[in-house]
């Protein structure tokens, strides 16, 4: 990919998936940015761009390298941006989802190929440096020695030109942008290691440390390697969900033939043919077809969903039955795919409280470390008369035990093994410091309908219902798209249905036919001629199928509770959380469902501005409160909570409003994700206390100067591949939440 040479014209954006048109004017840009490494290259090219006038936002993504920049129409051009980002060393093309994996495969192979040739060259030169020291007793002639000294030279010094580019090209240019990295320390350290080698080669010194200043680049190689491929497993969720959006689809011509076409080309309006066990490239309705999609993507369900003509389907399922043809509604970034990437790139790379306390410290820490190692080579030259070799290799040991590695990955590792095992679970991460809030919560409020409940009615008395009345209800009900028409047929006998004539659908009454010559109807209790005394006076909502010459058929519905309710109430009591239900319904409905789950605060007819005025109580009162609501009506409360989750059925309103999303109809990850949000948020504490431990013993230490350069580099690289592996470990955490 030729980045450099890469060029966008801030006029032309049709077809092009990397700048959408958003409301108000705005424009989003998505771009794919080179040599970004570490939590200090976020903040410089995220804060570059925010210093662009026009700019609204600016993002950047470390596993993806995906920069997303928000800015107004009539204050800035696409093309400033590229221009800005090549000027502070991060070229920039548009952004490629293809493209994603191959970056790090190309990463990772260089890495590899200046690990090998270090590798060889350490070998060759730590074998000559055994020699000479061997004879250091008197046995070598000076001329034997120095021939030594050349040759590991000769080795050396391609070695270290070629091996240490990863660091020499960041810490390059950190310094033309008047910056520092963690490379600067490394780059330099190696290169004065070097230098000075070669110094007492010239000079014809006894003492030369290339085989120093070569391993040293070999063990700084195999920890930046290690680091990256344990990186690589807790990589991030988007980055998987990037490579289901990339690639083609066949599109149906006018004339009915086929073309294969990239995704980007797809607009609204266009017919996609997609084969059976093929992943479904966009947003759509089903236009000719049926058959069985894998939604566990979009709805966390692991049965697939029968679908058929006029139903809609989402990019990144999978289709397993069928062909079908499907009409483009959406593709590229105007996908559900591509809304959940952005949430979740937002939620790993989010600007918590931890994350701003670790780009703080990583801020002032490649000063500091200059600092520290100026001050260790004066003390040892100038208060201990060591001589400039030896505090040299001091101030050089220093330079490297101190980069900021470990400090830098404390955070970024744990948020994005976080996201991305959430995700795993059909739970979505909006806000950036969401699980962060999630943490540390002690109450939960429950919204009732569509929440604790399924928010559907459900045919209760299937068992006192005989089949033959089921199934003339059903034949009647298909006719209609009413909830309860619709709870009828999902129950209604796999058979043949009833024959009926002039079906029609009476508003505000029900359903009326002719079956076998009779009328019958479905309906109302008063449509049908039921007589008061049989009327329900629960809490169940009735239909009734009156046929002539034969007693009217009550059908009962209730919206039931979500499967695993209970469980979920009692998981969240055995975590020393208290659960409180607030919804708008009736009284005796909210009573019976909160003695059912055994919540023991529960609140009937509650307004909106009323469960905002009852969640500022309990924030006065000094509890953590998430709110868990799905209707239009607990906007305000999603809002108003410490924090909020929605499922995935709930209104777009209350989504928006929602920090988490959770899919599918199982309850259990409002306390599965509380629990993980409280581990993340152990592991990231654990992360800074070995950060700031391995750098309180071994900074000492190599001030001392009992830390050699070599053992330095072997300490460093440990220490952030410690942290990384900490991280990992919140993958294997149960997620069932009756397990510890």
């Amino acid at each position: 990919m030729n980045t450099q040479h890469a060029t966008i014209s801030p006029d032309d954006t049709t077809g092009m998936p990397f700048i959408i048109e958003l409301p108000e004017g705005v424009r989003r840009l998505n771009l794919m940015v080179e040599n970004v490494h570490c939590a200090g290259c976020i903040r410089k090219i995220e804060g570059a761009m925010r210093e662009t006038p026009g700019v609204v936002s600016a993002r950047v993504n470390l596993s993806t390298r995906r920069l997303v920049v928000d800015w107004r129409n009539s204050e800035a051009d696409a093309q400033s941006f590229v221009e800005k980002l090549d000027s502070l060393g991060f070229p920039a093309a548009p952004f490629d989802p293809g493209m994603v994996g191959d970056i790090g495969d190309k990463e990772e192979k260089r890495l590899l190929r200046a690990l090998a040739v270090a590798g060889f060259a350490a070998a060759n030169v730590m074998l000559l440096s055994v020699s000479v020291w061997s004879g250091s007793d008197g046995d070598m002639g000076e001329a034997t020695r120095s021939l030594f000294h050349w040759i590991s030279a000769l080795i050396a010094m391609p070695c270290v030109a070629y091996s240490g580019q990863p660091f020499f090209r960041s810490a390059a240019k950190a310094l033309a942008n008047r910056s520092l990295n963690m490379d600067v320390p490394i780059s330099l350290a190696v290169v004065l290691s070097l230098g000075m080698s070669l110094y007492q080669t010239i000079q014809g010194g006894e003492h030369a440390y290339f085989d120093a200043s070569v391993t040293l680049l070999f063990f700084l190689l195999i920890g930046r390697y290690l680091d990256l491929r344990a990186r690589a497993k807790a990589r991030s969720a988007a980055q998987h969900l990037l490579s289901l959006s990339s690639g083609s689809a066949s599109v149906i011509n006018s004339d009915g033939s086929h073309s294969r076409i990239a995704l980007k080309e797809i607009t609204p309006g266009m017919r996609v043919a997609v084969a059976s066990g093929e992943r479904i490239p966009v947003d759509g309705t089903i236009n000719a077809g049926e058959t069985e999609v894998d939604t566990a993507l979009v709805t966390g369900e692991s049965l697939p969903r029968q679908v058929v003509e006029g139903e809609k389907v989402y990019a990144g399922t999978l289709n397993i039955a069928r062909p079908v043809e499907i009409l483009v509604v959406a593709a590229g970034e105007g996908t559900l795919l591509a809304e959940i990437v952005r949430l979740m790139e937002a939620s790993e790379q989010g600007r918590a409280k931890y994350v701003r306390l670790a780009d703080r410290v990583a801020a002032i820490y490649a000063p500091a470390v200059h600092i520290v190692s100026v001050g260790t080579f004066l003390g040892w030259f100038f208060i201990a008369g060591a001589g400039w070799e030896v505090s040299l290799m001091a101030a050089i040991a220093v330079l490297i035990i101190t980069c900021p590695c470990a400090l830098g990955l404390a955070v970024p590792a744990v948020q994005v093994v976080a996201s991305g095992r959430l995700l795993s679970h059909g739970v979505l991460l909006k806000a950036p410091d969401g699980l962060e809030r999630l943490g540390v919560v002690d109450t939960v409020v429950f919204d009732k309908t569509g929440t604790l409940t399924r928010g559907q009615l459900d045919l209760i008395n299937r068992e006192a219902l005989n089949c033959d009345d089921l199934a003339l209800a059903a034949a009647l009900a298909k006719h209609s798209r009413h909830p309860l028409s619709r709870a009828i047929v999902r129950e209604a006998p796999q058979s043949t249905p009833p024959v009926l004539k002039d079906v029609e659908e009476v508003p505000g009454f029900g359903m009326s036919a002719i079956f076998d010559g009779k009328s019958v109807r479905l309906g109302k209790a008063s449509w049908c001629d039921v007589e008061e005394h049989k009327l329900n006076d629960g809490n169940e909502i009735e239909l009734w199928l009156a046929c002539e010459g034969l007693e009217p058929v009550r059908f009962a519905f209730r919206d039931t509770l979500r499967a695993d309710a209970e469980e979920t109430i009692a998981a969240l009591r055995s975590m020393g959380i208290e659960s409180i239900l607030l919804s708008g319904d009736r009284a005796e409905s909210v009573r019976e469902v909160a003695e059912t789950l055994g919540i023991e605060k529960y609140q009937s007819e509650c307004l909106p501005d009323m469960k905002v005025a009852y969640l500022k109580d309990l924030a006065d009162q000094g509890r953590k409160v998430v709110m868990v609501g799905d209707g239009l009506n607990d906007a305000p409360a999603l809002a108003a909570g410490f924090a909020s989750m929605s499922p995935s059925s709930a209104s777009d309103i209350s989504q928006t409003a929602a920090d988490i999303i959770f899919q599918g109809d199982s309850l259990i990850p409002v306390p599965a994700t509380i629990r993980t949000s409280r581990q993340a948020d152990k592991l990231i504490r654990l992360n800074f206390a070995l950060s700031f431990g391995y750098n309180a013993i071994a900074v000492p230490l190599a001030v001392a100067g009992i830390v050699t350069p070599l053992f330095a580099a072997v300490a460093m690289s440990s220490s952030s591949i410690v942290v990384t592996l900490n991280s990992l470990r919140l993958r294997a955490m149960t997620w069932d939440v009756w397990k510890r």
